[in-house]
């Protein structure tokens, strides 16, 4: 109980860090189109108060409570994957690789996405490809990664193409689970980077 607090205020901390990355060129359907306006508080990871969607404590793939030095292996390889996945254009093979539900935000407060069309409206918003250049440990199981934005194959990155750009990530039982955009977690506690 005690510990949802500490989670709580980081993902608050997050949502007032995000920033955006750029606007997407497809709206999709009316159900993709609501990932992008509707609005909800994420869930925590281990929030514990017997939330659907695979998200509880025990089943966090090596990320434990509190801050680490490590990036888990496993979940970074997640992330790794799903950022070469969108980099190819493969929108709904990156969109496979998210939980449902799960959270993101990317210049908005955290979304929570309960639908695959959601899943796959958010990923086609995401403009550009990326490639991992680091990753760092965060407190709660969360990981920064930092990437090189690329074009795509059903994007436009533009002006952003060669610039980097940083996303906190928790995955849990190989599923991305939290995607927030961060423009500086230096006050967060964030544990020294781990090289990729």
């Amino acid at each position: 109980m005690g510990s949802r607090r500490p989670i709580v205020v980081v993902l608050s901390l997050l949502a007032l860090t995000v920033t955006a990355c750029g606007g997407g060129d497809d709206a999709g359907d009316d159900g993709e189109r609501a990932a992008t306006t509707a609005t909800a508080p994420a869930t925590p990871p281990g929030g514990g108060s017997g939330g659907s969607g695979g998200s509880g404590g025990s089943g966090d793939r090596g990320s434990g409570g509190g801050s680490r030095g490590d990036v888990d292996s496993a979940d970074l390889a997640i992330v790794r994957l799903w950022a070469a996945t969108l980099q190819r254009g493969d929108v709904d093979g990156a969109a496979r690789l998210f939980a449902l539900p799960s959270a993101v935000a990317n210049g908005t407060r955290p979304i929570a996405l309960t639908t695959r069309a959601q899943v796959r409206a958010f990923n086609r918003t995401l403009p550009c490809g990326a490639d991992v250049l680091s990753a760092r440990a965060a407190s709660r199981g969360f990981f920064i990664v930092t990437f090189r934005l690329t074009e795509r194959p059903g994007g436009d990155c533009g002006s952003g193409t060669g610039n980097t750009a940083r996303a906190a990530f928790h995955v849990t039982d190989g599923l991305i689970d939290h995607w927030l955009r961060v423009e500086d977690l230096d006050g967060l506690g964030v544990a020294p980077g781990t090289p990729s």
